[in-house]
């Protein structure tokens, strides 16, 4: 006689079919390979963007390309990249704090656009504390405050030469058309100075290698005036409206330390009426660009915002990934990302004006 079989899906008790219902749960929790919704989720990467103001509008163009790049990245390598941008409002504990919740958080990268280069150190610390790498950029900290830490880097662009190229655009427009520039007809290159922050070694070195580019070109130049606009075009307008009116149409070249400022000379330029000084920035910002293309500007020095992105990016993923940075950027010093500056005229504005035409 065959032995009856018994079917255990069949009138079998509640108690049997609770038990049941627990094994399943309990084989689910013990072989998480059987769940399939929460475990196929990319990782996440947690970054901590500071910035010392997002009212300049080169810096806004830096973030602007880091979130773009980061969107893209996550498409190519299915990956999620959590950038959290915190405005400094040009304030250092402002951005301390910032700095603070971050770390406090969890991120796994810093990226810091100082307020004050004085205060690296004490942010270098920190982040060393917490074992969260730090990548300085644009605004750069004084060297013996880089080596503090090997996992401290700093990606930018070097000051000085972004004053001599501004320099040598003013020296070669003035000895191409002297008599047009040369407005007393002196021989005597008469300037004014828009400078950024008090002590800032950008405003400083840019100064400085503008005026170097002049006496190694020979020409005779005089400092009519100078002073501090905070990289602001606001405040450009007003310190330019008030030498225009103080030194009464002798000004016939304008240096800024950035486009913003010399946009705001130009507004107030274009406010005074009259001829217009030949007026020069650093960064190749969009509407320093357009500035250039209708002519109002003669020249700008391109400042890579895109190259700084694209080198943090690459940096952060290198520092995340467990992969040695130096085969990713090419690092100088161990610590250093430098990029290269270049000049721009209405001459060769279509390499960096997308669909301009001359």
């Amino acid at each position: 006689m065959i032995p009856k079989i018994k079917n255990c899906f069949s009138r079998s008790s509640p108690k049997r079919l609770w038990m049941l219902l627990v094994c399943v749960i309990l084989s689910m929790t013990m072989f998480p390979g059987c769940q399939t919704s929460r475990d196929s989720s990319p990782p996440t990467l947690r970054v901590g963007v500071a910035l010392y103001t997002q009212d300049d509008t080169f810096i806004a163009t830096v973030s602007q390309n880091l979130e773009r790049m980061a969107q893209d990245t996550e498409k190519e390598k299915n990956l999620k990249i959590n950038l959290s941008i915190a405005d400094g409002q040009s304030n250092q504990t402002v951005q301390m704090d910032q700095v603070d919740r971050f770390l406090s958080r969890g991120c796994d990268v810093l990226c810091v656009n100082i307020v004050d280069r004085t205060a690296a150190a004490v942010l270098i610390d920190k982040a060393r504390e917490a074992q969260v790498p730090l990548i300085f950029f644009n605004r750069e900290p004084v060297a013996n405050d880089i080596q503090r830490w090997e996992q401290v880097y700093y990606v930018g662009a070097q000051a000085e030469e972004s004053g001599t190229l501004q320099g040598q655009l003013v020296a070669d427009a003035w000895l191409a058309d002297q008599e047009r520039w040369d407005r007393n007809g002196d021989g005597i290159l008469q300037y004014v100075m828009l400078e950024g922050e008090p002590s800032h070694q950008d405003a400083l070195l840019r100064s400085e290698y503008a005026i170097k580019a002049l006496v190694e070109a020979e020409i005779e130049a005089e400092r009519l005036a100078s002073g501090t606009a905070n990289w602001n075009r606001g405040q450009a307008a007003a310190k330019m409206s008030q030498w225009l009116s103080e030194l009464n149409g002798q000004i016939e070249v304008v240096f800024s330390n950035n486009d913003d400022m010399a946009l705001g000379a130009i507004d107030a330029i274009e406010e005074a009426g009259g001829d217009s000084p030949l007026v020069v920035g650093v960064d190749a910002t969009a509407p320093a660009l357009e500035a250039v293309k209708q002519g109002k500007l003669y020249g700008t020095v391109k400042n890579d915002a895109e190259g700084i992105s694209r080198a943090m990016l690459d940096l952060i993923l290198a520092l995340t990934g467990g992969t040695d940075p130096s085969e990713v950027v090419e690092l100088e010093d161990g610590h250093y990302v430098w990029l290269p500056y270049r000049p721009v005229t209405k001459n060769n504005l279509s390499e960096f004006l997308e669909g301009y035409v001359a």
